[in-house]
């Protein structure tokens, strides 16, 4: 059953094609400058607005929109990229179930909205309510949180190819990484390296021959370096 849940996320996957192979404005993230604009209350970028039309599925939300708002995420008190919730495991025992009934699949929206409480952005939550959506024939909510998930992707998307360190993808959670893979349609070929602040994912043969690719995983490895600091003067 969470394979079949799983493979909703294919509901994306032609829309990220397209626009992956779009020439959309593809550019290294700045950091600095994202949390400088997001912080200003009279800034297009400041953040609670940001938030506040990504929750409301805004479809109208622009490029840079899009990436001021999930890079700007790791400048947020609720940022934790290496947390997990409890509510993830209730969403597991629920999708292990051969047959799911309409109470369970309210279950998965209800520990799904738990878990997207602290991660706004965890695809995959968001994809087990796809699912249960999809089953519950709810099109108004399926509709708006694949446009959630659009944002997150485009987002991504417009900040490289992975194929080099110079070109990387930039993700705020490592999870993401894999996420990318599943959407763009490769598959994950065993081997992860952390090189630098880079994360390197080697995939499965491919028809487009791409051995692999990067992932700029700064605000995952700074959020480390300070809780280690924490740690050492407590």
């Amino acid at each position: 059953m969470v394979k079949k849940m799983l493979s909703v996320i294919t509901v994306l996957l032609l829309t990220s094609m397209t626009v992956f192979s779009q020439n959309i404005d593809i550019k290294a993230v700045d950091y600095k400058k994202i949390k400088k604009e997001i912080s200003k209350e009279n800034s297009a970028y400041y953040y609670p607005v940001l938030l506040g039309k990504y929750l409301n599925s805004d479809t109208n939300m622009t490029l840079e929109e899009k990436r001021h708002l999930y890079y700007g995420y790791p400048f947020q008190k609720r940022y934790s990229p290496y947390g997990s919730s409890a509510f993830s495991d209730s969403i597991r025992l629920v999708a292990q179930k051969n047959d799911l009934e309409e109470n369970d699949l309210r279950k998965l929206i209800r520990y799904a909205d738990s878990v997207l409480v602290d991660n706004p952005f965890d695809l995959r939550a968001m994809n087990y309510q796809l699912y249960a959506f999809e089953k519950l024939g709810e099109k108004e909510k399926f509709d708006k949180k694949i446009n959630q998930m659009r944002i997150v992707v485009d987002a991504i998307l417009s900040s490289g190819d992975g194929l080099s360190k110079e070109t990387a993808f930039y993700v705020i959670y490592v999870s993401h990484e894999y996420d990318l893979l599943n959407i763009l349609g490769f598959k994950f070929g065993g081997v992860q390296k952390l090189i630098d602040h880079y994360d390197y994912l080697k995939l499965k043969r491919n028809p487009q021959k791409i051995k692999g690719f990067y992932f700029d995983i700064t605000p995952s490895l700074n959020y480390l370096s300070k809780e280690f600091n924490k740690s050492r003067n407590n």
